[in-house]
Protein backbone atom coordinates (compact mmCIF):
# COMPACT_ATOMS: atom_id res chain seq x y z
CA UNK A 1 0.00 0.00 0.00
CA UNK A 2 1.33 3.51 -0.84
CA UNK A 3 0.58 6.52 1.53
CA UNK A 4 -2.47 7.57 -0.40
CA UNK A 5 -4.17 4.32 0.13
CA UNK A 6 -3.27 4.18 3.92
CA UNK A 7 -4.55 8.10 4.01
CA UNK A 8 -7.93 7.03 2.40
CA UNK A 9 -7.70 4.19 4.64
CA UNK A 10 -7.09 6.26 8.06
CA UNK A 11 -10.39 8.72 6.71
CA UNK A 12 -13.08 5.86 6.48
CA UNK A 13 -12.73 5.15 10.17
CA UNK A 14 -12.70 7.79 13.34
CA UNK A 15 -9.74 5.47 14.54
CA UNK A 16 -8.63 2.60 12.37
CA UNK A 17 -6.47 1.14 15.32
CA UNK A 18 -7.75 0.97 19.13
CA UNK A 19 -6.31 4.06 21.30
CA UNK A 20 -5.13 1.84 24.11
CA UNK A 21 -1.50 0.79 23.79
CA UNK A 22 -0.06 -2.33 22.80
CA UNK A 23 0.55 -5.17 25.42
CA UNK A 24 3.40 -5.81 24.66
CA UNK A 25 4.92 -2.30 24.91
CA UNK A 26 3.24 -2.02 28.26
CA UNK A 27 5.02 -4.63 29.79
CA UNK A 28 8.45 -4.23 28.07
CA UNK A 29 8.20 -0.90 28.55
CA UNK A 30 7.51 -1.00 32.35
CA UNK A 31 10.85 -0.84 33.86
CA UNK A 32 11.95 1.81 31.46
CA UNK A 33 12.96 5.60 32.42
CA UNK A 34 11.12 7.72 30.39
CA UNK A 35 13.39 9.70 28.16
CA UNK A 36 13.16 10.47 24.11
CA UNK A 37 11.01 7.93 22.14
CA UNK A 38 10.52 7.28 18.86
CA UNK A 39 7.59 5.69 16.86
CA UNK A 40 8.82 4.37 13.57
CA UNK A 41 5.09 3.97 12.03
CA UNK A 42 3.18 5.10 14.36
CA UNK A 43 0.07 5.00 12.45
CA UNK A 44 -2.32 6.84 14.84
CA UNK A 45 0.15 7.56 17.26
CA UNK A 46 -1.38 5.58 20.04
CA UNK A 47 2.13 4.70 21.46
CA UNK A 48 3.36 8.23 20.94
CA UNK A 49 0.72 9.47 22.89
CA UNK A 50 0.85 6.78 25.54
CA UNK A 51 4.66 7.25 25.98
CA UNK A 52 4.07 11.11 26.65
CA UNK A 53 1.91 10.43 29.35
CA UNK A 54 4.38 8.82 31.11
CA UNK A 55 6.79 10.91 30.86
CA UNK A 56 8.35 10.62 27.61
CA UNK A 57 9.35 13.35 24.86
CA UNK A 58 8.27 10.77 22.07
CA UNK A 59 8.33 11.42 18.30
CA UNK A 60 5.63 9.97 15.57
CA UNK A 61 6.35 9.05 12.23
CA UNK A 62 4.41 7.86 10.03
CA UNK A 63 4.05 8.55 6.26
CA UNK A 64 0.32 9.16 6.36
CA UNK A 65 -0.85 12.70 7.12
CA UNK A 66 -4.04 11.41 7.61
CA UNK A 67 -3.30 9.45 10.22
CA UNK A 68 -0.47 11.73 11.70
CA UNK A 69 -3.44 14.09 11.97
CA UNK A 70 -5.20 12.01 14.29
CA UNK A 71 -2.42 11.71 15.92
CA UNK A 72 -2.48 15.47 16.76
CA UNK A 73 -5.29 15.27 17.66
CA UNK A 74 -5.57 12.22 20.16
CA UNK A 75 -2.39 14.21 21.56
CA UNK A 76 -4.34 17.14 22.30
CA UNK A 77 -7.50 15.57 23.60
CA UNK A 78 -4.68 13.72 26.05
CA UNK A 79 -3.06 16.78 27.20
CA UNK A 80 -0.33 15.94 25.71
CA UNK A 81 3.03 16.83 23.71
CA UNK A 82 4.41 14.77 20.79
CA UNK A 83 6.15 15.74 17.65
CA UNK A 84 5.04 14.32 14.77
CA UNK A 85 6.61 13.80 11.13
CA UNK A 86 5.22 12.76 7.84
CA UNK A 87 7.87 10.72 5.94
CA UNK A 88 8.53 7.68 4.15
CA UNK A 89 10.52 5.37 5.74
CA UNK A 90 12.67 4.39 2.73
CA UNK A 91 13.89 7.88 2.47
CA UNK A 92 13.63 9.76 6.37
CA UNK A 93 16.81 9.46 8.09
CA UNK A 94 16.64 9.39 11.95
CA UNK A 95 19.13 11.00 13.96
CA UNK A 96 21.71 8.49 15.15
CA UNK A 97 21.86 7.28 18.56
CA UNK A 98 19.81 9.55 19.61
CA UNK A 99 16.63 8.18 21.21
CA UNK A 100 16.26 5.93 24.23
CA UNK A 101 13.55 3.55 23.03
CA UNK A 102 12.79 3.23 19.12
CA UNK A 103 9.84 1.39 18.34
CA UNK A 104 8.60 -0.57 15.39
CA UNK A 105 5.56 -2.05 15.84
CA UNK A 106 3.74 -3.77 12.65
CA UNK A 107 5.91 -2.41 10.26
CA UNK A 108 4.57 -4.86 7.76
CA UNK A 109 6.52 -4.06 4.07
CA UNK A 110 8.38 -6.67 2.36
CA UNK A 111 11.99 -8.17 3.10
CA UNK A 112 13.66 -5.80 0.61
CA UNK A 113 12.04 -2.61 2.88
CA UNK A 114 12.18 -4.11 6.04
CA UNK A 115 16.00 -4.50 6.54
CA UNK A 116 17.07 -0.75 5.40
CA UNK A 117 14.25 0.59 7.51
CA UNK A 118 15.59 -1.71 10.56
CA UNK A 119 19.12 -0.72 9.94
CA UNK A 120 18.39 2.95 10.50
CA UNK A 121 15.96 2.48 13.48
CA UNK A 122 19.06 0.39 15.07
CA UNK A 123 20.94 3.16 14.52
CA UNK A 124 18.86 5.17 15.84
CA UNK A 125 19.14 3.62 19.45
CA UNK A 126 21.24 5.55 21.95
CA UNK A 127 23.75 3.97 24.11
CA UNK A 128 21.84 2.37 26.77
CA UNK A 129 18.67 2.40 24.78
CA UNK A 130 15.90 -0.32 23.62
CA UNK A 131 14.82 -1.36 20.17
CA UNK A 132 11.41 -2.70 20.38
CA UNK A 133 9.71 -4.81 17.58
CA UNK A 134 6.36 -5.93 17.42
CA UNK A 135 4.70 -7.58 14.06
CA UNK A 136 2.34 -9.98 12.77
CA UNK A 137 4.55 -13.18 12.56
CA UNK A 138 4.97 -15.53 9.68
CA UNK A 139 3.06 -18.51 12.06
CA UNK A 140 -0.21 -16.14 11.94
CA UNK A 141 -0.89 -16.59 8.23
CA UNK A 142 -2.24 -20.76 8.95
CA UNK A 143 -2.24 -20.90 13.28
CA UNK A 144 -3.38 -17.36 13.92
CA UNK A 145 -5.79 -14.22 13.61
CA UNK A 146 -5.97 -11.47 11.63
CA UNK A 147 -3.15 -9.63 10.10
CA UNK A 148 -1.94 -9.14 6.60
CA UNK A 149 -2.78 -12.41 4.12
CA UNK A 150 1.06 -12.84 2.46
CA UNK A 151 3.73 -14.07 3.73
CA UNK A 152 5.99 -11.48 1.66
CA UNK A 153 5.18 -8.86 4.61
CA UNK A 154 5.37 -11.25 7.67
CA UNK A 155 8.61 -11.94 9.62
CA UNK A 156 9.77 -14.19 12.00
CA UNK A 157 11.69 -13.23 15.07
CA UNK A 158 14.84 -15.06 13.60
CA UNK A 159 13.98 -13.17 10.78
CA UNK A 160 14.53 -9.87 12.54
CA UNK A 161 17.50 -10.78 14.64
CA UNK A 162 19.57 -11.81 11.37
CA UNK A 163 17.89 -8.16 9.97
CA UNK A 164 19.61 -6.67 13.41
CA UNK A 165 22.96 -8.68 12.55
CA UNK A 166 26.28 -6.12 13.01
CA UNK A 167 23.74 -3.15 13.84
CA UNK A 168 25.73 -3.35 17.38
CA UNK A 169 22.46 -4.15 19.42
CA UNK A 170 22.40 -7.14 21.74
CA UNK A 171 19.67 -9.10 21.72
CA UNK A 172 17.46 -9.40 25.04
CA UNK A 173 14.65 -11.06 23.72
CA UNK A 174 13.08 -12.92 20.41
CA UNK A 175 10.38 -15.27 20.66
CA UNK A 176 6.58 -15.66 18.94
CA UNK A 177 4.03 -14.42 21.32
CA UNK A 178 0.43 -14.40 21.43
CA UNK A 179 -1.98 -12.19 21.83
CA UNK A 180 -5.68 -12.38 22.47
CA UNK A 181 -8.04 -10.46 19.85
CA UNK A 182 -11.79 -9.99 20.69
CA UNK A 183 -14.43 -10.61 17.77
CA UNK A 184 -17.85 -11.12 17.25
CA UNK A 185 -17.19 -14.56 17.62
CA UNK A 186 -15.24 -14.68 21.06
CA UNK A 187 -11.73 -14.63 21.51
CA UNK A 188 -9.37 -15.23 18.94
CA UNK A 189 -5.43 -15.55 19.13
CA UNK A 190 -2.88 -13.59 17.31
CA UNK A 191 0.76 -14.57 16.67
CA UNK A 192 3.21 -11.94 16.31
CA UNK A 193 7.29 -11.73 16.41
CA UNK A 194 8.45 -9.98 19.69
CA UNK A 195 12.06 -8.92 19.60
CA UNK A 196 13.48 -6.32 21.82
CA UNK A 197 17.10 -5.46 21.31
CA UNK A 198 19.43 -2.84 23.43
CA UNK A 199 22.94 -0.69 22.71
CA UNK A 200 25.25 -0.91 25.56
CA UNK A 201 25.81 2.39 27.57
CA UNK A 202 28.75 4.38 27.03
CA UNK A 203 31.86 3.55 29.35
CA UNK A 204 32.00 6.00 32.30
Amino acid sequence: MKAVDWDRRYEAAELVWTPRPNRFLVEEVAQLLPGTALDLACGEGRHAVWLAELGWRATGVDWSAVAIEKGRQLAAARGVSVDWAVADLNDWQPAGEAWDLVLVFYLQVEPEERRPMLAKAADAVAPGGTFLLVGHDTRNLAGGYGGPKTDRVLYTPEDIVADLDGSGLAIVRAEAVSRPVETPEGERIAIDALVRASRAPRAS
